[in-house]
């Protein structure tokens, strides 16, 4: 009998991707400059968050998750005279992506591969959502408005698949600094 019978699709479905080989090439190839880059020395104790006691990554997706999702509202139900600061949003999303990124990967360098697994798709999604929210920036910038909204429902959806496998890694598979003194009753 299959473990996985009876489970919720999308448990079934991370477990797959855990256990998929097929990843394995791209875990492989990424790790070492991923851990050169943002996994290393000070850069990489920062990046994590070691001087906060707490990982740094879910502070960060915050900002760019409620920037985005607040660009949205405002673009289902703010009207027209909503389109700049929902533009003004996805922006501020858009800077906060990098160093947001950066520092799950410090997270990732420092992962098991099961979870560098999952970690390449999360990040593979929400490099898809990078990439529609800096197109639907650059239509509204151009005043391209209603381009704009759907390259950004695009986006959010991207967002959703990142979301919930990241919080996957860091709820169910425990992916993420935290300071020691955590650890005792």
């Amino acid at each position: 009998m299959d473990q996985l019978e009876g489970t919720p699709a999308l448990v079934r479905v991370t477990r797959r991707l855990e256990e998929s080989a097929a990843l394995d090439g791209a875990v492989e190839t990424l790790r070492p400059g991923v851990r050169s880059a943002f996994g290393s020395g000070t850069r990489g104790a920062v990046l994590r968050g070691d001087w906060l006691g707490h990982a740094l990554h879910p502070l960060l997706t915050d900002v760019v998750l409620g920037t985005w999702v607040s660009a949205t509202l405002l673009d289902l139900v703010g009207g027209e005279e909503s389109a700049t600061a929902s533009r003004r949003l996805i922006g501020t999303g858009l800077l906060v992506a990098g160093p947001t990124a950066w520092s799950g990967w410090a997270e990732w360098s420092e992962a098991g591969l099961r979870e560098q697994r999952v970690g390449v798709v999360h990040a593979v999604s929400n490099g898809a959502a990078i990439g529609l929210y800096a197109a639907s920036w650059l239509a509204r910038r151009r005043g391209r408005h209603g381009t704009g909204v759907g390259l950004a429902l695009a986006g959010i959806s991207a967002v959703k698949v990142g979301a919930y496998l990241g919080g996957h890694l860091a709820s169910a598979r425990k992916v993420g600094t935290h300071h020691p003194a955590f650890d005792s009753d």
